[in-house]
Protein backbone atom coordinates (compact mmCIF):
# COMPACT_ATOMS: atom_id res chain seq x y z
CA UNK A 1 0.00 0.00 0.00
CA UNK A 2 1.60 3.26 -1.22
CA UNK A 3 2.30 5.43 1.99
CA UNK A 4 0.15 8.88 2.75
CA UNK A 5 2.33 12.11 3.44
CA UNK A 6 1.64 14.08 6.36
CA UNK A 7 4.97 15.61 6.27
CA UNK A 8 4.32 20.22 5.51
CA UNK A 9 7.11 22.73 5.59
CA UNK A 10 5.83 26.09 6.91
CA UNK A 11 8.22 28.65 6.39
CA UNK A 12 11.59 26.08 6.73
CA UNK A 13 10.09 24.32 9.22
CA UNK A 14 9.46 21.00 8.84
CA UNK A 15 6.41 19.31 10.57
CA UNK A 16 6.17 15.59 10.60
CA UNK A 17 2.29 16.15 10.29
CA UNK A 18 0.13 19.16 10.20
CA UNK A 19 -1.00 18.99 14.08
CA UNK A 20 0.67 21.58 16.07
CA UNK A 21 0.21 22.23 20.06
CA UNK A 22 -1.15 25.47 20.72
CA UNK A 23 -0.13 28.60 23.31
CA UNK A 24 -1.67 28.80 25.91
CA UNK A 25 -3.16 25.50 26.85
CA UNK A 26 -0.10 23.27 26.16
CA UNK A 27 1.36 25.08 28.83
CA UNK A 28 5.30 24.29 28.97
CA UNK A 29 4.94 21.13 28.20
CA UNK A 30 5.57 19.46 31.01
CA UNK A 31 2.79 19.23 32.46
CA UNK A 32 1.58 16.73 29.89
CA UNK A 33 4.30 14.63 30.08
CA UNK A 34 2.35 11.28 31.21
CA UNK A 35 -0.47 11.88 28.49
CA UNK A 36 1.02 13.73 25.45
CA UNK A 37 4.04 12.17 22.86
CA UNK A 38 5.35 15.22 22.28
CA UNK A 39 7.68 13.19 19.56
CA UNK A 40 4.38 12.58 17.78
CA UNK A 41 3.04 16.13 16.80
CA UNK A 42 4.21 18.33 14.35
CA UNK A 43 4.78 21.53 16.38
CA UNK A 44 4.75 22.91 19.82
CA UNK A 45 4.32 26.81 20.56
CA UNK A 46 5.22 27.52 24.31
CA UNK A 47 2.88 29.85 26.77
CA UNK A 48 3.38 33.14 25.77
CA UNK A 49 6.51 34.20 27.31
CA UNK A 50 6.90 38.17 28.64
CA UNK A 51 10.12 39.39 29.84
CA UNK A 52 9.38 39.60 33.84
CA UNK A 53 7.41 37.09 35.42
CA UNK A 54 3.86 38.04 35.05
CA UNK A 55 0.63 37.00 37.57
CA UNK A 56 -2.09 37.42 35.00
CA UNK A 57 -5.35 38.55 36.02
CA UNK A 58 -7.40 37.93 39.32
CA UNK A 59 -9.41 34.34 39.81
CA UNK A 60 -12.01 33.44 38.82
CA UNK A 61 -10.03 32.71 35.49
CA UNK A 62 -12.47 30.26 33.83
CA UNK A 63 -16.07 29.92 32.93
CA UNK A 64 -17.51 27.45 30.94
CA UNK A 65 -20.30 27.78 28.56
CA UNK A 66 -22.06 26.51 25.82
CA UNK A 67 -19.84 24.87 23.68
CA UNK A 68 -16.73 26.69 24.50
CA UNK A 69 -14.81 27.98 27.51
CA UNK A 70 -13.77 31.66 28.38
CA UNK A 71 -10.75 32.06 30.58
CA UNK A 72 -8.99 35.10 31.42
CA UNK A 73 -5.67 34.40 32.44
CA UNK A 74 -4.06 37.43 31.31
CA UNK A 75 -0.86 35.94 29.92
CA UNK A 76 0.31 35.09 33.43
CA UNK A 77 3.96 33.21 33.13
CA UNK A 78 7.12 32.54 34.88
CA UNK A 79 9.00 35.11 32.57
CA UNK A 80 11.98 34.92 29.92
CA UNK A 81 14.77 34.08 31.94
CA UNK A 82 13.20 31.38 33.90
CA UNK A 83 11.48 30.02 31.15
CA UNK A 84 14.79 29.70 29.65
CA UNK A 85 16.75 28.00 32.40
CA UNK A 86 13.22 25.77 33.43
CA UNK A 87 11.09 25.05 30.68
CA UNK A 88 12.82 25.06 27.61
CA UNK A 89 15.34 22.81 28.34
CA UNK A 90 12.50 19.95 28.64
CA UNK A 91 10.81 20.50 25.03
CA UNK A 92 14.02 20.81 23.59
CA UNK A 93 14.66 16.90 24.31
CA UNK A 94 12.03 16.29 21.99
CA UNK A 95 12.44 15.96 17.74
CA UNK A 96 9.57 18.26 17.55
CA UNK A 97 9.75 22.21 16.73
CA UNK A 98 9.54 24.58 18.91
CA UNK A 99 8.24 28.15 18.74
CA UNK A 100 8.48 30.52 21.20
CA UNK A 101 5.28 32.48 22.05
CA UNK A 102 5.74 35.91 23.16
CA UNK A 103 3.85 39.14 24.33
CA UNK A 104 5.31 42.65 25.37
CA UNK A 105 3.39 46.28 26.74
CA UNK A 106 5.48 47.96 24.05
CA UNK A 107 7.87 47.60 21.01
CA UNK A 108 10.95 47.55 22.85
CA UNK A 109 9.61 44.47 24.96
CA UNK A 110 9.16 42.34 22.09
CA UNK A 111 12.42 43.24 20.63
CA UNK A 112 14.53 41.94 23.63
CA UNK A 113 12.63 38.93 24.21
CA UNK A 114 13.49 38.36 20.37
CA UNK A 115 17.29 39.37 20.69
CA UNK A 116 17.94 37.05 24.18
CA UNK A 117 15.64 34.23 21.89
CA UNK A 118 17.90 34.44 18.94
CA UNK A 119 20.96 32.66 21.30
CA UNK A 120 18.67 29.62 21.60
CA UNK A 121 18.02 26.25 19.54
CA UNK A 122 14.11 27.14 18.21
CA UNK A 123 12.29 26.91 15.19
CA UNK A 124 10.33 30.34 15.34
CA UNK A 125 9.58 32.79 17.19
CA UNK A 126 5.39 33.19 17.44
CA UNK A 127 4.24 37.11 17.97
CA UNK A 128 0.80 37.01 20.34
CA UNK A 129 -0.36 40.27 19.73
CA UNK A 130 -4.07 39.40 19.89
CA UNK A 131 -4.55 38.35 23.56
CA UNK A 132 -8.05 39.70 24.08
CA UNK A 133 -7.77 39.65 28.06
CA UNK A 134 -5.74 42.06 29.26
CA UNK A 135 -5.86 45.44 30.11
CA UNK A 136 -4.69 47.49 27.68
CA UNK A 137 -6.46 50.10 25.36
CA UNK A 138 -5.57 49.14 21.84
CA UNK A 139 -4.20 45.58 21.19
CA UNK A 140 -1.62 45.46 18.11
CA UNK A 141 -3.63 42.83 16.69
CA UNK A 142 -6.59 44.43 16.27
CA UNK A 143 -4.84 47.60 14.12
CA UNK A 144 -3.30 47.51 10.71
CA UNK A 145 -0.43 50.34 11.30
CA UNK A 146 0.71 48.71 14.76
CA UNK A 147 0.77 45.52 13.13
CA UNK A 148 2.86 46.47 10.40
CA UNK A 149 5.02 48.62 12.93
CA UNK A 150 5.78 45.67 15.32
CA UNK A 151 6.28 43.17 12.64
CA UNK A 152 8.39 45.24 10.72
CA UNK A 153 11.23 46.06 14.03
CA UNK A 154 11.36 42.47 15.24
CA UNK A 155 11.99 41.25 11.52
CA UNK A 156 14.73 43.81 11.72
CA UNK A 157 16.22 41.74 14.81
CA UNK A 158 15.67 38.23 13.97
CA UNK A 159 16.36 35.79 10.86
CA UNK A 160 13.95 33.38 12.62
CA UNK A 161 10.69 32.26 10.96
CA UNK A 162 7.89 34.85 12.56
CA UNK A 163 4.91 33.07 13.08
CA UNK A 164 1.94 36.00 13.82
CA UNK A 165 -1.14 35.22 15.83
CA UNK A 166 -4.08 37.33 14.50
CA UNK A 167 -7.27 38.54 16.13
CA UNK A 168 -10.48 37.64 15.48
CA UNK A 169 -11.78 40.85 16.85
CA UNK A 170 -11.58 42.88 13.87
CA UNK A 171 -13.69 44.05 11.57
CA UNK A 172 -12.03 42.45 8.71
CA UNK A 173 -8.93 40.13 9.25
CA UNK A 174 -7.89 40.22 6.00
CA UNK A 175 -6.43 43.66 6.10
CA UNK A 176 -4.67 42.61 9.24
CA UNK A 177 -3.32 39.38 7.67
CA UNK A 178 -1.96 41.73 4.37
CA UNK A 179 -0.46 43.93 6.71
CA UNK A 180 1.36 41.24 8.39
CA UNK A 181 2.85 39.63 5.67
CA UNK A 182 3.72 43.37 4.06
CA UNK A 183 5.84 43.95 7.09
CA UNK A 184 7.83 40.65 6.90
CA UNK A 185 5.91 37.37 8.83
CA UNK A 186 6.30 33.99 7.63
CA UNK A 187 3.42 31.76 8.99
CA UNK A 188 0.06 33.51 9.97
CA UNK A 189 -2.14 31.84 13.06
CA UNK A 190 -5.36 32.54 12.85
CA UNK A 191 -7.47 32.74 15.29
CA UNK A 192 -7.07 33.82 18.98
CA UNK A 193 -10.23 33.39 21.25
CA UNK A 194 -13.22 35.96 20.84
CA UNK A 195 -13.33 39.08 23.13
CA UNK A 196 -16.28 37.90 25.36
CA UNK A 197 -17.88 37.72 29.01
CA UNK A 198 -19.95 35.80 31.41
CA UNK A 199 -22.63 37.30 34.03
CA UNK A 200 -23.10 35.84 37.31
CA UNK A 201 -27.59 36.89 37.64
CA UNK A 202 -27.78 36.42 41.46
CA UNK A 203 -24.92 39.01 42.27
CA UNK A 204 -24.98 40.98 39.21
CA UNK A 205 -21.29 40.85 38.86
CA UNK A 206 -19.31 39.60 36.11
CA UNK A 207 -18.06 35.66 36.47
CA UNK A 208 -14.43 36.31 35.80
CA UNK A 209 -12.09 38.21 37.84
CA UNK A 210 -11.01 40.21 34.99
CA UNK A 211 -14.09 41.02 33.52
CA UNK A 212 -12.99 40.12 29.87
CA UNK A 213 -12.30 36.78 28.77
CA UNK A 214 -11.26 35.29 25.76
CA UNK A 215 -14.13 32.48 24.11
CA UNK A 216 -12.64 29.28 22.49
CA UNK A 217 -14.08 25.80 21.90
CA UNK A 218 -16.57 24.46 19.17
CA UNK A 219 -18.79 27.53 19.49
CA UNK A 220 -16.44 29.41 17.71
CA UNK A 221 -15.05 26.84 14.76
CA UNK A 222 -17.31 28.28 12.03
CA UNK A 223 -16.28 31.64 12.52
CA UNK A 224 -12.63 30.76 12.87
CA UNK A 225 -12.92 28.26 9.91
CA UNK A 226 -14.60 31.81 7.90
CA UNK A 227 -11.62 33.46 9.21
CA UNK A 228 -9.27 31.10 7.14
CA UNK A 229 -10.86 30.78 4.03
CA UNK A 230 -11.18 34.53 3.66
CA UNK A 231 -7.06 35.03 4.75
CA UNK A 232 -6.05 32.44 2.14
CA UNK A 233 -7.83 34.12 -0.91
CA UNK A 234 -5.50 36.83 -0.05
CA UNK A 235 -2.08 35.31 1.41
CA UNK A 236 0.18 32.62 0.09
CA UNK A 237 1.47 32.39 3.53
CA UNK A 238 1.36 29.24 5.58
CA UNK A 239 -1.55 29.57 7.67
CA UNK A 240 -1.75 27.40 11.12
CA UNK A 241 -5.89 27.68 11.34
CA UNK A 242 -7.28 27.20 14.46
CA UNK A 243 -10.66 27.66 16.81
CA UNK A 244 -12.66 24.57 18.14
CA UNK A 245 -10.83 21.93 16.49
CA UNK A 246 -12.35 18.43 18.74
CA UNK A 247 -11.88 15.87 15.88
CA UNK A 248 -10.24 14.94 12.48
CA UNK A 249 -13.43 16.36 10.68
CA UNK A 250 -12.46 19.25 12.46
CA UNK A 251 -8.82 19.39 11.19
CA UNK A 252 -9.70 18.24 7.86
CA UNK A 253 -12.40 21.60 7.60
CA UNK A 254 -9.61 23.74 8.33
CA UNK A 255 -6.71 22.00 6.03
CA UNK A 256 -9.83 22.37 3.10
CA UNK A 257 -10.56 25.81 3.96
CA UNK A 258 -6.82 27.03 3.63
CA UNK A 259 -4.92 26.17 6.95
CA UNK A 260 -1.31 24.33 6.46
CA UNK A 261 -1.66 22.93 9.74
CA UNK A 262 -4.07 23.16 12.82
CA UNK A 263 -3.76 24.34 15.97
CA UNK A 264 -4.87 22.50 19.06
CA UNK A 265 -6.07 24.58 22.32
CA UNK A 266 -8.99 23.61 24.20
CA UNK A 267 -9.67 20.30 23.15
CA UNK A 268 -6.09 19.34 25.22
CA UNK A 269 -8.31 20.00 28.66
CA UNK A 270 -11.07 17.36 27.21
CA UNK A 271 -9.12 15.45 25.34
CA UNK A 272 -5.31 14.54 25.87
CA UNK A 273 -5.16 11.97 23.23
CA UNK A 274 -6.45 14.48 20.52
CA UNK A 275 -3.67 14.59 18.95
CA UNK A 276 -2.82 11.47 18.40
CA UNK A 277 -6.40 10.25 17.49
CA UNK A 278 -6.13 13.42 14.76
CA UNK A 279 -3.12 12.22 13.31
CA UNK A 280 -4.55 8.97 12.72
CA UNK A 281 -7.79 10.19 11.51
CA UNK A 282 -5.80 12.07 8.80
CA UNK A 283 -4.36 8.87 7.64
CA UNK A 284 -7.48 7.03 7.88
CA UNK A 285 -8.81 9.90 5.74
CA UNK A 286 -6.20 10.42 2.83
CA UNK A 287 -6.19 6.64 2.00
CA UNK A 288 -9.99 6.13 2.05
CA UNK A 289 -9.68 8.87 -1.11
CA UNK A 290 -6.72 8.03 -2.65
CA UNK A 291 -4.67 11.11 -1.47
CA UNK A 292 -1.41 10.07 -0.89
CA UNK A 293 -0.56 13.87 0.41
CA UNK A 294 -2.37 15.99 2.76
CA UNK A 295 -0.56 19.10 1.07
CA UNK A 296 -2.81 18.69 -1.90
CA UNK A 297 -6.10 19.11 0.01
CA UNK A 298 -4.73 22.97 1.36
CA UNK A 299 -7.25 25.18 0.19
CA UNK A 300 -9.33 22.95 -1.76
CA UNK A 301 -12.54 24.43 -0.70
CA UNK A 302 -11.71 27.42 -2.82
CA UNK A 303 -11.89 25.46 -6.10
CA UNK A 304 -15.38 24.78 -5.13
CA UNK A 305 -16.38 28.20 -4.07
CA UNK A 306 -14.27 30.76 -6.34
Amino acid sequence: MRKVNLRVEIAGITLKNPVVLQSGCFGYGEEYRDLIDINRVGAVVTKTITLKPTAGNPPPRFVETAAGLLNSIGLANVGIKAFLKEKLPYLKKFSTPVIVSIAGKKKEEYLELVQILNREEIAGIELNISCPNIRKKLIVGQDELETFHLIKAVRRKTKLPLLVKLSPNVTDITKIAKSAEKAGANILSLVNTFSAISVDVETKAPKLGGVLGGLSGPAIRPIALRMVWQVRKVTSLPIIGAGGILSCNDALEFIIAGANAVGLGTVIFINPHAAQEIITGLKRYLSRKGIYDVNELVGSLHEKTS
